[in-house]
């Protein structure tokens, strides 16, 4: 699998086919929406999905975990899907969570989904958090150094051979925004104004590929 590198605000992150941000310097990993029980809470609107999706991002999270060994680990809000979530997960799931962050220091960002993310899974929750030179928090706004999700973004690249589409990360050398991690989250195209008048004109994407991520200019996409 090959990962992309991306620096914002000075610092060197990567971009990891899985869909986390991997910052090397400080051991840490980051993500963004797992919304764990968005299966659940649809069913009981009346929108039947496999109710399978908590298990499948909890399963990535611990391969994550245990490939990287991070010191830090960070979720960057809507980690569950509303506020009942936490009451859905089955009891596997409940442990599955309280032992990854048994692993290492782990921080829920708050999220609009969940603006207070339950505090019996163990872990710890802020509103943001500050790491050097970056910022992390739920929903971007303004500044050097903002690492966020909440937008979920995608891309759709023509090439020659076809096109490559997908979810993916945007930056623009002094901010980033992560796509969303979790199974069934969807997604909004980068160049939605709500995503573009963020980034600088010279923003790039780095699409994530069945086995690697693809980074493409700004003038690349459609």
């Amino acid at each position: 699998m090959s990962a992309s590198t991306i620096t914002v605000n000075g610092a060197r992150l990567v971009a990891d086919p899985s869909g986390a941000l991997i910052w090397p310097e400080r051991s840490a990993i980051v993500v963004a929406d797992l919304h764990l029980e968005k299966g659940s809470g649809y069913a009981r609107k009346g929108t039947l999905l496999p109710p399978y999706d908590s298990q499948a991002t909890l399963a990535r999270l611990e391969t994550l975990v245990e490939r990287h060994r991070p010191a830090s680990f960070l979720c960057l809000g809507d980690s569950f899907h509303d506020g009942d979530a936490p009451a859905r997960l089955s009891a596997a799931e409940r442990a599955s969570i309280a032992a990854l962050t048994r692993r290492t220091d782990w921080v829920w960002i708050e999220g609009n989904h969940d603006p207070a993310p339950p505090g019996d899974l163990g872990g710890r929750v802020a509103s943001e958090i500050v790491v050097g030179p970056l910022v992390f928090r739920h929903q971007p706004r303004t500044g050097m150094g903002e690492i966020s999700g909440h937008l979920h973004p995608k891309a759709h690249v023509p090439t020659r051979g076809g096109h490559i589409a997908g979810r993916c990360f945007v930056e623009d050398g002094q901010r980033l925004i992560l796509p969303a991690f979790g199974a069934f989250a969807g997604g909004l195209d980068v160049l939605d104004p709500a995503i573009r008048r963020l980034m600088g004109p010279a923003f790039a994407v780095h699409v994530i590929g069945r086995d690697r991520v693809h980074r493409f200019a700004a003038r690349q996409l459609r």
